[in-house]
This record gives structure tokens, C-alpha cells and sequence, in this order.
């Protein structure tokens, strides 16, 4: 599973490093790839290890074409979605547009969030931090959160 939060550099061509810890995750998956899309909620972008992304696409193409949030879902979230290899020098390509979609630059944050890894830049990362610790007090998030612990 990913978890933590990674600030790296990325080049005019895109290439970016890939965190080491999220390295070996896909590693010891026996994977050197992502599948990175856009997300469908938040100003990022979202990336998914080969056999999580297969796993969800599977349960997609099981579902009827006919369906119209089906049909929305193929459009937004897979048909953008880009194969992107991880080089022996553990650097990874991020398309030119989902880089621009996103307003990813010169510098990126890596967030492991369990199943996927959100790439955001830096100011959109800290102002989404900074949003969730205003949105609940902390007696209210907690009884909400009381069933994962």
C-alpha cells in the first residue's frame, strides 16, 4: 500500500523522479509501470499500480456500455488515463497533458493514499491539507473516524 507525502522536481519533458518507497512497492509487485489519469473530484492527478488499474478496469468493462454514468466514467477517467514506465533510473514521464491539465510545472508532490498515489503541485497540495483540518473539529472527525480504529 503507498503512503507519504514526496516533493520532487520535474523537467520540461515531464520526467519526474518516482519516490523509492513507491519504487519498491511496485517492485515487489513485480511491476515498473503506473497507469496515471486525471482525478475525477480533485485538482490532481491519480496514479494506480498495473494490477490494481486491471482490477478496476475489469469491473468497468463488466458493467453495461449502455450505462450512462458507465459511459461518463470511460470518458473522464480511463480513456485519459496514460501507461507510463518507470526508467532503470527510477524517473517516470508524465504526459504533456495531464501535466498541463493539472498546472504541474516545476515541482510535484507525491501523496500515497493506500490503492493510488496523487500527484499535485505543491500550492494545491498544501491548500488541500490546509482545507481538511478546517473542515471538522476534532471531537466531530473522530467520531466519524471511529470505525477504522
Amino acid at each position: 500500500m503507498f503512503s507519504g507525502v514526496f516533493q520532487h522536481s520535474i523537467d520540461a519533458k515531464g520526467r519526474t523522479s518516482l519516490p523509492a518507497k513507491f519504487r519498491d512497492i511496485l517492485s515487489a509487485q513485480g511491476a515498473d509501470k503506473l497507469f496515471i489519469t486525471h482525478d475525477l473530484f480533485d485538482d490532481c492527478l491519480v496514479a494506480f499500480a498495473p494490477e490494481a488499474w486491471a482490477k478496476f478496469a475489469e469491473k468497468v468493462a463488466a458493467r453495461s456500455m449502455f450505462d450512462p454514468d458507465v459511459r461518463r466514467l470511460t470518458r473522464t477517467f480511463i480513456a485519459p488515463a496514460n501507461e507510463c514506465p518507470v526508467d532503470k533510473l527510477g524517473r517516470i514521464l508524465i504526459p504533456a497533458t495531464l501535466r498541463e491539465s493539472v498546472g504541474i510545472v516545476e515541482e510535484i508532490t507525491w501523496a500515497g493514499t493506500v490503492a493510488r498515489i496523487e500527484i499535485w503541485t505543491p500550492a494545491k497540495w498544501a491548500a488541500e491539507q490546509k482545507k481538511a483540518r478546517e473542515q471538522e473539529s476534532g471531537p466531530e472527525l473522530a467520531k466519524r473516524l471511529s470505525e477504522f480504529f
